[in-house]
């Protein structure tokens, strides 16, 4: 059994993979194994892959006839791996030589996530360190709440007992990886950290850089994250801050329509507000902090109570959320809270506060 095993999804990367395989290869702490999954590229990426797997026989490669995505390439790698201790390692990006021996270092009886010290690598070559308040280790649900906003980032290593009971949830292509990295920590005992370096190569053409309409997906992905931590019977607080932080979001998004929408399509402005309408319209407000509900700018102007749970198939065709006779009762408030929205958009950008998180 190798000491670790590392999750290396692949596509259309052949310009990184050399980096990204060389640094995990070069690893002080021989004892890894490597499992690539090649998720239909087009360019040589597999043949690269194939490459490094005849001079290494630490290198696993899985070729996918058909592009499934991120989350469904990662679970494939899981499936096959049999490491004590998992991670994954994105095909643009790379390691520092000593990372997993830091990080296997790091876990104990009671630590079951250790992350990385990630370093975020720009086109022109500089480099910033991801900021997290100093700490040696957390509980589990405190670094759930860290995560939520932040405040701690997603790269991580994980005991492999928990990783292959909670593997990825590949119902959406993007963003879902964000939901499993929060559950993960949930279960951990302990979250550490270690001095290992993750290098995190920034792309400005990725999905969560570019205007596309994909990226209102992150609303999604945070509705079958809260579905995720119902069906696990988490607390009550949880749900609360969790119900929040989905709140705040969907105001954020609305400011990147706000910003954006002249950049979108007609169809793809109409999927973006029909997404945003859903979750203002299913949210459970009771849930989300009062004093936030009170706040110009992300008033509701709707009960309390979610009205209306529309299928996969409503959100994907909008026009199917019109034709229900309760949506007409509830088109008024919506027009109030778009109202809202942008009135608070225009207010903050005659003093220059619309920035977009980065």
């Amino acid at each position: 059994m190798p000491k670790i095993s590392i999750l290396v999804a692949v596509y259309n990367s052949a310009a990184y993979l050399p980096q990204c395989l060389d640094s995990l290869l070069g690893q002080t702490l021989h004892d890894i194994e490597v499992l690539c999954v090649d998720d239909a590229s087009t360019d040589n990426s597999l043949a690269i892959l194939r490459d490094y797997a005849e001079r290494d026989r630490r290198v696993k490669v899985f070729a996918l006839d058909k592009n499934h995505g991120i989350a469904f390439a990662r679970n494939v790698a899981l499936s096959n791996a049999s490491g004590e201790f998992i991670c994954f390692v994105d095909s643009d990006d790379w390691l520092g030589p000593n990372a997993l021996e830091a990080v296997c270092k790091t876990f104990t009886d009671e630590v079951d996530s250790v992350l990385f010290q990630v370093v975020l690598h720009y086109a022109d070559g500089s480099e910033k360190v991801y900021p997290m308040p100093p700490f040696e280790a957390l509980s589990g649900e405190r670094a759930f709440v860290d995560s939520l906003t932040w405040k701690i980032h997603g790269v991580y290593a994980i005991r492999a007992a928990i990783h292959h009971a909670y593997p990825y949830d590949d119902a959406l292509r993007t963003y879902s990886d964000e939901n499993i990295t929060r559950i993960h920590y949930l279960k951990s005992r302990k979250v550490a950290v270690c001095e290992g370096v993750y290098y995190y190569r920034q792309h400005s053409s990725s999905t969560t850089h570019r205007v596309s309409v994909r990226r209102f997906d992150y609303l999604l992905a945070n509705e079958r994250m809260r579905s995720q931590l119902v069906a696990m019977g988490t607390s009550e607080a949880n749900l609360r801050c969790y119900e929040t932080i989905r709140w705040q979001n969907l105001v954020g998004l609305y400011l990147f329509y706000y910003l954006h929408r002249h950049e979108l399509s007609s169809t793809d402005r109409q999927e973006a507000l029909s997404i945003m309408r859903h979750v203002w319209q299913t949210i459970h407000l009771q849930q989300v902090s009062p004093s936030l509900r009170r706040k110009f700018g992300y008033i509701p102007f709707r009960p309390s109570q979610p009205s209306l749970r529309s299928s996969w198939s409503s959100l994907r065709c909008p026009t199917r959320l019109l034709h229900r006779p309760s949506w007409f009762l509830f088109r008024p408030l919506w027009f109030l809270f778009r109202l809202q929205e942008e009135l608070y958009f225009t207010l903050r950008a005659l003093v220059g506060r619309n920035k977009e998180a980065k």
